[in-house]
């Protein structure tokens, strides 16, 4: 940056590169500072000031944004419909219009208006969660789904709006301020997986196994009782023991990927290993050489926090160092009931941000952010880590053929890799069997792997 005297005044003129923001707010909330915090800051990478002194900010010599409900000068204005001014939630009235393809929450109408909706708005809408702090019908499994977003009513949950509607505001300053600074952000790729169950057959007990043997006799399914004696009896490998292989895919790809075991008790949604099992504790501990170790809360933990705060420390004390990942079972998020008992149990990244239901952004966010508690207007330390797509998603939910699965993963990460955010995928160690009705699901990884790693 260069310093010129200009004559006939006792002012310099500054001529160089900006990379500091000057933002006009009416008063500066909680919900102000979150949003523009992780627009600017997070997501643009640059400094971000918020201004309440209307003087102040006419006089500055910078770049200049204003957010209110009226323009208080020719700078870039945003025109607020004062949802980031409230506290509380309401029961608000959702519009929303077509701009550039997609549709937008918040329309406003002001010639004036850099964009014709409250993006401001429409990103703290979004990744806040504010919809599902309202009443909702929840399914079997106390989940609010995925038809019921209103993401999915507009059909944009398949693209990382917030990103989208980030580098629309990008845009819009370097249209005004063309030596404007913004870093380059680069495409990274996160893979994670649920260990639900570590083995089909083996290391399961002799009281599980005689019962899933009179089980498979009940239901005349002669290859499952086939194929168990041959895991328990002759040596063959468990068909859900893929642990070898994804250490291959992790060495080939140079992953660092992200492992969440179930560590309970044995129940009706929770069918693990016994956390006792030595064959199991160990198994943990290797993965824990190649990747990181998070903990997969049992089906109860949200209705018992005490369960969670045992498996926590049991887990730690099998890996031998602090756990702090997690990724709910059943993905079973109750917001903010869930992440409550994750703050209070020291647990700092949670990957649950997403649905069973449909891939696509949850959140319409592709970055990692942190939780805003709405009920207590306060944003926290709990960094959310949003999922794109799961393979149950994929073929149990949607009934994708394995070539329609692939085709819908390629489209999720091409809209990733357009703003160049973080690629996250949820699988499962079962999924790599390649067997019964997984058959040909390997494939499907593989390529999510190649394409994802490009």
């Amino acid at each position: 940056m260069v310093l010129f005297k200009c004559n006939n005044t006792r002012n310099f003129i500054i001529f160089g590169l900006m990379d500091s923001l000057l933002v006009f707010v009416p008063k500066k909330t909680n919900r102000v500072r979150f949003v523009f915090r992780l627009v600017f800051k997070e997501l643009l990478k640059v400094k971000c000031t918020l201004s309440s002194n209307l003087d102040e900010f006419l006089s500055a010599d910078s770049a200049k944004i204003v957010y209110a409900d009226k323009a208080y000068s020719d700078d870039i204005f945003f025109k607020s419909t004062g949802l980031l001014f409230e506290r509380g939630i309401e029961n608000i009235n959702i519009d929303y219009i077509n701009y550039e393809g997609n549709n937008a929450l918040f329309p406003v109408y002001d010639k004036d208006s850099a964009l014709p909706f409250d993006v401001f708005s429409a990103i703290f809408y979004l990744v806040s969660r504010y919809e599902e702090y309202k009443p909702y019908v929840p399914d079997r499994h106390g989940r609010f789904t995925a038809n019921m977003s209103i993401s999915a009513e507009l059909n944009i949950l398949e693209k990382p709006m917030v990103n989208i509607w980030s580098l629309m505001v990008k845009k819009i300053i370097l249209e005004k301020y063309n030596d404007f600074v913004f870093p380059k952000r680069n495409y990274r790729f996160r893979p994670t997986y649920d260990i639900d169950s570590a083995f089909a057959y083996s290391q399961k007990g002799l009281v599980r196994s005689i019962g899933s043997y009179f089980l498979s006799i009940k239901n005349l399914d002669w290859d499952e009782i086939i194929q168990r004696s041959r895991v328990l009896f002759s040596g063959y490998k468990d068909p859900f023991d893929t642990f070898d292989l994804q250490i291959e895919y992790q060495r080939k790809y140079n992953l660092k990927p992200v492992y969440f075991f179930l560590f309970g008790h044995y129940g009706q949604f929770d069918k693990n290993v016994n956390t006792r099992n030595r064959i199991f504790r160990f198994l943990i501990k290797r993965m824990g050489d190649y990747a990181q170790i998070g903990i997969h809360p049992s089906y109860f933990t949200n209705e018992h926090p005490e369960l969670l705060n045992t498996e926590i420390k049991n887990l730690e004390s099998v890996v031998n160092k602090d756990i702090t990942q997690s990724r709910q079972h059943f993905l079973k998020l109750n917001l903010p009931l869930t992440y409550r008992n994750l703050i209070e149990e020291d647990i700092t990244d949670d990957y649950s941000m997403g649905y069973a239901a449909l891939p696509g952004f949850r959140a319409g966010i592709c970055d990692s952010y942190n939780f805003y508690d709405l009920d207590i207007e306060v944003e926290t330390k709990l960094r959310i880590h949003p999922f794109m797509v799961m393979d149950g998603t994929l073929k149990d939910y949607m009934n994708l053929t394995t070539t329609d699965a692939i085709d819908q993963i390629r489209r999720l990460i091409d809209e990733v890799k357009k703003v160049d955010g973080t690629f996250r995928s949820l699988w499962h160690n079962e999924t790599l069997s390649d067997e019964k009705r997984w058959k040909g699901w390997r494939k499907v990884y593989e390529e999510l792997l190649r394409m994802a790693a490009e």
